[in-house]
């Protein structure tokens, strides 16, 4: 697998890592058993930065991945990240948010104990607390790093402003915000400072949430407990007129002899160097398709294709309902 080095000073990773969310929650009906063959197979391919979070299941992902990893811990760079209580379920303790440095102390202590582990490779903010500073917040996360802990820290579909004063705290070395040919709004400031800063990016959903794999382009397509039934790009009129956006990627794709899924990680790959795509999955069979994404030479006139097909906000429908949106981009 090729490498990518996270940030400016940041440590070396694979070009593609693994999100691990839909493993546990979300998209349909978990499998264990062929999560954790999923993960070793990852692993035998050379994706071993694994992204998990406390809220994936309030800790169930979490619990997965310390089974997958056992006896294993030093073959894999490992990502959790605390704060997004709404997706978990769960509400913070009396006098605490999810900002809070107590609760960031507590938090992390528990996702080290599910892991079953010393240390984290990264520690991030799922989401911003607006009603804690950052700086607060982060200052007790670089009490971690101190700690031995956290080796790196992360911030999760954090603004640019916040993003300048987390890092004037202690030095951030990847943001983890959703990039795809669907979802660029990452491109307007967000990445422009990452670049001035030196921080690299990780760019979860770049399968747009697997909409981009030229396989569901019908509600029909979605399982009835998949929780993208929720989000208004998939509801039924958005979905038809997205549809219509493929044709380029399908043709791409054909062009290449490959699958329309690696076309579309094959173009964030392109947008630069300190970008790595973490698309998730829980079956082997796909870990495999997108590993090999990196095999995949897109042309000058490919990209260009693709950007001018999926300029910012073409797609039918935001990429998270209202409520979530909210919590976006602070």
């Amino acid at each position: 697998m090729q490498q990518r080095t996270l940030g400016r000073n940041g440590p070396a990773v694979p070009a593609i890592g693994l999100g691990c969310m839909g493993m546990s929650i979300a998209y349909g009906e978990p499998d264990d058993a062929e999560s954790i063959a999923t993960i070793e197979r990852a692993r035998e391919l050379g994706v071993n930065l694994l992204v998990t979070s406390d809220a994936y299941g309030n800790g169930v992902n979490e619990e997965l991945i310390a089974r997958a990893i056992k006896g294993r811990r030093d073959r894999f760079l490992l990502g959790s990240k605390f704060g997004n209580l709404s997706l978990a379920g769960i509400t913070a303790p009396p006098g605490l948010s999810a900002g809070h440095p107590d609760y960031v102390m507590q938090a992390c202590e528990k996702s080290l104990k599910r892991l079953a582990v010393d240390t984290l490779d990264f520690y991030g903010v799922h989401r911003v607390d607006p009603t804690v500073p950052i700086e607060d917040t982060v200052g007790a996360m670089k009490k971690l790093v101190e700690q031995g802990k956290v080796r790196f820290l992360v911030l999760s579909e954090a603004g640019p402003q916040t993003i300048r004063r987390a890092h004037a705290v202690h030095p951030i070395t990847a943001i983890e915000t959703e990039y795809s040919l669907w979802s660029r709004d990452v491109e307007q400031d967000v990445l422009p400072t990452c670049r001035e800063l030196g921080i690299g990016f990780m760019a979860y959903a770049p399968l747009g949430r697997g909409f981009l794999t030229a396989t569901m382009k019908t509600l029909e397509a979605l399982l009835p407990k998949d929780r993208r039934r929720e989000h208004p790009r998939f509801l039924a009129d958005n979905i038809a007129q997205n549809a219509a956006l493929l044709a380029p990627i399908e043709k791409i794709a054909a062009a290449h002899g490959c699958a329309p899924a690696q076309v579309a990680i094959a173009w964030v790959l392109a947008q630069g160097a300190d970008i790595v795509p973490i698309p998730g999955t829980k079956r082997r069979k796909y870990i495999e398709q997108n590993a090999a994404a990196v095999e995949v030479k897109l042309s000058a006139d490919d990209v260009a294709l693709l950007s001018k097909a999926f300029p910012p906000n073409v797609t039918a429908g935001t990429r998270y309902p209202e409520k979530q949106l909210k919590a976006l981009g602070i």
